[in-house]
């Protein structure tokens, strides 16, 4: 092309850029046909419906408090919900939900203690299985660990997979924001109800503010101009990245408080209703994958889970990529979800 065409081409690359940022809204993501299994306040359970269900032992995947669980599920063709179904699992799915000013006093507690075993009984008790696979991403992932680290040999977890999951935070970018005593968390949980999520999606992309205020939306408008640009690929993810729920705030103080302040999960120090979490009783089947980018919770993060389990049988995957990136990028179907399929098919046996 020659310099005048690609000048030319300017005008028309900019309307088709600007189109793609203004309808991303419009994007169909979340789509894999579910239905309700049980509500409990403002968390559902789902069960992807499927007529291929092999495999012994459900998969309960379990997300973060401050992003919507639909990254399971990104858009048709690319979504881990669809390959575990593929691979014959029967896929559960806990959606926190949208809290509001009512759900103010909803602990760490309510999501570790009340919904995440409840959840786990509810989809036992749906598929017939006598235990469950649980897969938690990020928050998810600690929350799960929270429970195993509670219950132990109690628990119907048969696996246990964790994802970019923080446990020792004493190497984190949040704890030198909101670890250091300036950091007023009884000030914030005070002011709102809830804390807003668009607050805490800023605090996270300032992380990385060259990459998410600029790079990539440069990337979009040069992928459009060279003809290159996935529009269906980068308005699903740009709509679940803007769909950020609140926090509730008793929720928020307790995460803030126990994992960066006092950095308490790892130091065996954390009780939830009295009972202390101690990471030695988990004895479930452990799968723990670690992204080699990742900021949000790098691997010094999540390493030190491996010495402190009580299982036998620990697995350490380290992957390229970034804290999502990791899982729905656009290599997740071909360097992680087979691995994550392979590991959970051995171990759901009958």
């Amino acid at each position: 092309m020659s310099s005048v065409s690609r000048i030319a081409s300017l005008p028309a690359a900019a309307i088709e850029t600007a189109n793609i940022m203004l309808t991303t809204r419009d994007a169909p993501i979340a789509t894999t046909p579910k239905d309700v299994v049980w509500t409990h306040r403002k968390t559902t359970l789902y069960r992807y419906r499927s007529s291929e269900r092999r495999q012994a032992v459900p998969v309960l995947l379990v997300f973060a408090l401050i992003n919507r669980p639909d990254i399971f599920d990104l858009r048709r063709g690319h979504s881990f919900v669809e390959f575990l179904l593929d691979e014959g699992f029967d896929v559960f799915l806990l959606d926190w939900g949208v809290p509001d000013d009512e759900d103010s006093e909803t602990g760490l507690d309510y999501y570790v203690c009340d919904a995440l075993p409840w959840g786990m009984r509810e989809a036992m008790r749906c598929s017939g299985a006598d235990d469950v696979s649980l897969l938690g991403w990020c928050i998810g992932g600690t929350l799960c660990a929270m429970h195993a680290g509670i219950e132990g040999a109690r628990s119907p977890a048969r696996n246990l997979v964790l994802l970019t999951t923080p446990v020792d935070t004493s190497d984190s970018l949040y704890t030198s924001w909101v670890g250091r005593e300036s950091f007023d968390v009884d000030f914030v949980a005070d002011s709102w109800p809830t804390v807003p999520g668009q607050a805490v999606d800023f605090a996270n992309k300032l992380m990385k503010p060259v990459t998410n205020f600029w790079t990539t939306n440069r990337r979009l408008a040069q992928g459009v101009y060279d003809g290159t640009a996935n529009r269906e690929a980068h308005q699903a993810m740009a709509k679940w990245v803007a769909d950020n729920p609140p926090f509730p705030a008793r929720a928020y103080r307790d995460w803030i408080t126990s994992m960066y302040k006092q950095n308490e999960l790892v130091a065996g120090r954390m009780r939830l209703r009295g009972e202390r979490v101690e990471l030695g009783r988990i004895e479930q089947n452990l799968l723990v994958v670690t992204a080699a980018a990742d900021h949000i919770a790098p691997r010094s993060n999540t390493l030190p889970l491996l010495d402190l389990v009580g299982s036998e049988d620990v697995t350490h995957l380290d992957r390229p990529g970034g804290h999502i990136g990791l899982m729905a990028g656009s290599r997740a179907r071909k360097e992680i979800w087979p691995d994550l399929a392979d590991w959970l098919r051995v171990r759901s046996d009958a």
